[in-house]
């Protein structure tokens, strides 16, 4: 199979979820062997889409060069993952990518319709000799990449939650990205929000760009702290414990999101995996732990 680069450019603009900062990006065709390279355009940095330039995973994958980062790059990346692309320069003018609807659905909607243009050169598969695992035993979650011969991504998640239970997903090569997981969107709990506002994050969060998970009971003044967080004049709860204005996707729509951030931090290695990986409760720091060590492993 021979590398894909876009027919041509795409703009996309909006506000980071974490930041709140209002940002334009391009997303732009590149020669063979390219890779993926976001370039801040404000900044005239360039800086490759590694696991070797993570720099942060505070419920985002943050990459950087000197002074120069680009924050919550894990939908995008997913995006052009799942769709085949190879090589790609990203142009954005802020720190963050803007989160859109908190999935990687517009992205795939944009770029699908047009195809994709062939390169005269065949892709190099990321592949590996042996399997191997990482582990977080204080958060109980784990990557395990196997040597395979189709790409393979599988998830489950458990956050003992009553709303949520247990959910699995699963996304191999050649299956449909585009339907299935693209549309899935990034969720919160309700309980979170006053935390991750307290340490800088969700600034640019609201009710079109998240699902909002209400484990318990909430009282007046928690749904008036919810109205103000989102600048929303009437929120309520839902009987199955979601914030209200929202209809899922799938019903395991959270496990397919989580599944979504895999593919996308997992595509820091380089490339596309010859391999299957396997997620138990993941997340974005032991993803790219994951994806960092998988740059030491790859047969040479």
């Amino acid at each position: 199979m021979n590398q894909q680069t876009l027919k041509t450019s795409y703009r996309f603009e909006g506000r980071g979820l974490h930041t709140g900062k209002f940002a334009h990006v391009t997303v732009m065709p590149a020669p063979a062997d390219y890779g993926i390279r976001f370039v801040r355009t404000d900044l005239g940095v360039e800086i490759p889409a590694l696991a070797s330039k993570v720099t942060r995973t505070d419920r985002s994958t943050t990459i950087t060069e000197g002074e120069a980062s680009v924050i919550t790059i894990e939908h995008l990346m997913s995006a052009l993952t799942g769709l085949g692309v190879d090589n790609a320069r990203i142009e954005i003018d802020n720190e963050e990518v803007p989160i859109l609807d908190g999935s990687a659905e517009r992205y795939v909607r944009a770029i699908a319709p047009d195809g994709l243009q062939e390169q005269d050169a065949e892709r190099v598969w990321i592949e590996f000799s042996e399997a191997f695992e990482v582990v977080d035993e204080q958060r109980g979650s784990r990557i395990r990449i196997e040597p395979a011969e189709k790409m393979s991504f599988e998830v489950e998640i458990d956050f003992n939650s009553h709303v949520l239970g247990v959910q699995k997903a699963r996304w191999t090569e050649g299956a449909d990205y585009v339907g299935q997981v693209a549309p899935c969107r990034t969720f919160v709990f309700m309980h979170e929000l006053e935390f991750l506002a307290s340490r800088g994050l969700v600034k640019g969060g609201d009710v079109d760009n998240a699902i909002v998970i209400v484990e318990q009971p909430v009282t007046a003044d928690q749904i008036d702290y919810m109205c103000r967080f989102f600048g929303q004049p009437r929120l309520s709860v839902t009987v199955d414990g979601y914030l209200s204005n929202l209809k899922l996707h799938f019903p395991n729509e959270c496990g397919r999101h989580k599944l979504l951030d895999l593919i996308g931090d997992m595509r820091l290695l380089g490339g596309f995996p010859k391999a299957k990986i396997s997620g138990y409760k993941p997340g974005h720091k032991i993803n790219t732990l994951a994806a960092r060590e998988g740059l030491g492993k790859i047969k040479q």
